[in-house]
């Protein structure tokens, strides 16, 4: 199945001599929720701008619905929904009317049942008749995804769409996002809360300083590149790890109450029986064993910092 957004060999590099984003090739499949996790800076929002026709590319093609975003700008454009960083919307205007407006500037027929139950969906209805001035910053943002949607989408990019915003918004975003994906909506969203990524993403992009340095499914990168820990609660607490635990590389927390050893879980030998039993030899009472899988934040945090070793 060909894919519904194909990124080939796009960069951007400004006059000043910047390079904000490396030659990036990506394919989104239709349906596919995609996070795209990096620090700011690293180039996430340029690749969303360039896909958006908001930013000129320096160098490469984007094909979008089957469209060339360039060639077939109003095309790709209806096609497209963004929900941006920074809230930019008519301060005057009624949250109804703000979004009617979004519609009918795509070309789309006038469609009040639709706009209904959008702003339910998004808890807006109470809302419809305030200006937007008058909202709190978690409504304005309900309102700017609310435009995002108006022109019913094919893909909708969410750039940091939950942040600063409250618990409850951010679990409605999560709720909405997976309704949107049941009916064939393809989202691409950028994040800071990594959970975000956990919680809806079915594929995971890290970019830093401008390159796409891995893209995997998120279940199978958090397999390859997952770890554990294990932790050791101590009888006695101790002041240094003993030399006869060397070899294993372990870590004392909690002014030396805890014992932590990370291990690569796939490996055939993770060295825990080992462990365990040298432990044990050299006659350290514990009362407690638990373990912890890595997060998607601690392998983000992990491929991010080699990256910039390598820079």
């Amino acid at each position: 199945m060909d894919p519904i957004l194909s990124i080939r060999g796009v960069a951007k590099t400004y006059k000043s001599g910047t390079t904000a984003l490396s030659p990036t090739d990506l394919d989104i499949a239709k349906g596919e929720i995609f996070a795209l996790l990096g620090p700011n800076g690293a180039g996430k929002t340029t690749l969303i701008s360039i896909v958006c026709g908001i930013v000129v590319p320096s160098a490469g093609t984007i094909t979008a619905a089957g469209y060339d975003t360039v060639r077939d700008y109003r095309q790709t454009r209806m096609r497209i929904g963004l929900v941006p960083q920074e809230l930019l919307t008519d301060a005057f205007e009624s949250v109804q009317a703000t979004v009617n407006f979004s519609r009918r500037l795509f070309g789309k027929h006038a469609d009040p049942a639709f706009v209904e139950k959008l702003l339910r969906d998004l808890s807006l209805w109470d809302k419809r008749t305030a200006k937007i001035q008058e909202l709190s910053g978690g409504m304005k943002r309900r309102v700017m995804i609310a435009k995002a949607l108006s022109h019913e989408p094919d893909i909708l990019f969410l750039d940091e769409p939950t942040a600063g915003v409250d618990v409850e918004l951010r679990r409605d975003m999560w709720r909405l996002v997976h309704e949107l994906r049941a009916r064939g909506v393809t989202i691409i969203l950028t994040t800071h809360y990594i959970e975000e990524a956990e919680e809806m993403a079915d594929r995971v992009g890290v970019i830093a300083k401008g390159k796409l340095i891995l893209v995997e499914e998120k279940q199978a990168l958090m397999r390859k590149l997952g770890r554990k820990t294990m932790t050791l609660t101590l009888a006695e607490p101790l002041d240094a790890v003993p030399a006869a635990l060397a070899e294993w590389n372990l870590s004392l927390a909690d002014e030396g109450h805890m014992l932590a050893y990370e291990f690569d879980a796939t490996a055939e030998d993770n060295g825990v029986r080992a462990l365990l039993r040298a432990v044990d030899d050299a006659h350290i009472g514990w009362k407690d064993v638990s373990t912890r899988q890595s997060s998607l934040e601690d392998i983000f945090v992990g491929l991010v910092h080699e990256q910039e070793g390598r820079a």
